[in-house]
Parts: C-alpha cells; structure tokens; sequence
C-alpha cells in the first residue's frame, strides 16, 4: 500500500504554498477583504490536495498495474490480515512455553514478512491469497487455543494429549507459511536465477575470449 505519511508529506508541500500563493493573489491582486482571501485560499488548497492525491494514487496503481477496484479489495484484506497479525502479535507472547519460543518467533516472522511484502508491492496477495484466506485464519485460531490449554492451572491428560497435538499442528502449519512466503517470493527468485544464469554465461564467453587471445599471442 502507498505509504500514508510519505504521501500526506508529498500533498502538504504541494498543498501549502498553492493556498498561500492563492491568498496573496486574492488579497493584494484582487484586492479581495482577509476573509474571502482566505476562504479562497482554504478551498483552492483542498483542490489542490484532491488532485494531488489522485495523481499519486493513479500513478500508485499504474505502476502496480492495479485496478481501482482491485486496490480496494487488496487494501480491505490486508487491512482485516493486520488485525489478525496483531492478534497473532499478542497471543504467541502470551504463552509461557520454552520449547516452542522458536517456533513461535517463526510463525511471526514469516506472517509479517509476507504482510509486509504485499503492502509494499500489492500485486503480491495473489500469489498469497492461500496464507490470507486460510493459513492465517488457522494459525490465529490454533495458537489462541493452545495459549488458553497451557494457561491452566491443572494439567489433565486430555489436556496435555491437546497441547501436543496442537503443537504438531502448528508445526505443519508452519511449513505451510513457509511455502507462502517461497510462493510469494518465486517470481523473484525465477528472475534471481535468470539474471545469475545471463552472468555466468557472460564471464564463460569472457573468459573463452581471453583464453583464445592468449592461444593467438603463443602462436
């Protein structure tokens, strides 16, 4: 998503002196009363930031090749996936169990990567629509389950049978977000490997150069 302080500071300094310079044209040029100068300025300030604001939205979605339409359903889901992370966020904090810290400190390092990810190039949720739509909405239930069973006071056996059997399902549920994030990343890595494939051919066609002048140079 575009980042809201960076864009409300590009508006402001568009927006600022536009209403400034409208105030003194319609203070001193037209000779207009303080209050309708400024009340002119206010507004001829609100349409420049509204302009501005849609260029810079257009020019987002351009750049994204995004949809109007499409930008505001990514944006609502991400929006509820933030809520869900923070939910997340709480309760993986809230379990005092050692043994599975690691494990924990993945499931949130991979949920805010791919979030993370996907706000910066919004393109992204379709390839992680899997980890939205359903891995999430899995781990937030599972690990708010498992933060209630090892918050009682009195173990029983069908609780401990509970908390392990969650604990093995977090874990699988946690290569499946692994294999989100690689989804999500995939495009990347296929163009890493290209660029890397075009590099190694360039220094073998180098190095076969140099190799032949060298051959010409003994001859």
């Amino acid at each position: 998503m575009m980042n809201r302080f960076l864009s409300f500071l590009i508006q402001s300094v568009v927006t600022v002196p536009s209403a400034v310079t409208v105030w003194f044209l319609s203070y001193f040029a037209f000779d207009l009363t303080f209050l309708a100068s400024s009340a002119i300025s206010l507004a001829g300030g609100a349409i420049v930031y509204k302009i501005t604001s849609a260029v810079m939205t257009s020019r987002f979605l351009k750049k994204h090749q995004l949809t109007r339409k499409e930008y505001r359903y990514i944006k609502k889901n991400l929006d509820e996936a933030k809520q869900k992370i923070n939910k997340l966020n709480k309760s993986l904090f809230s379990i005092c169990d050692l043994p599975t810290i690691k494990q924990r400190l993945d499931v949130l390092r991979i949920t805010r990567k791919i979030h993370s990810m996907t706000q910066t190039e919004p393109r992204r949720f379709y390839k992680a629509e899997k980890f939205y739509f359903s891995h999430l909405d899995s781990v937030v239930e599972l690990t708010e389950k498992y933060r209630f069973l090892s918050q009682q006071p009195k173990k029983s056996h069908e609780i401990d049978v509970s908390l392990y059997e969650t604990r093995q399902t977090l874990t699988d549920l946690t290569k499946a977000l692994e294999e989100d994030l690689y989804h999500v990343v995939s495009d990347d890595l296929d163009s890493l490997n290209f660029e890397i494939d075009v590099a190694k051919h360039s220094i073998k066609k180098l190095n076969d150069t140099k190799t032949i002048d060298e051959s010409r140079r003994l001859k």
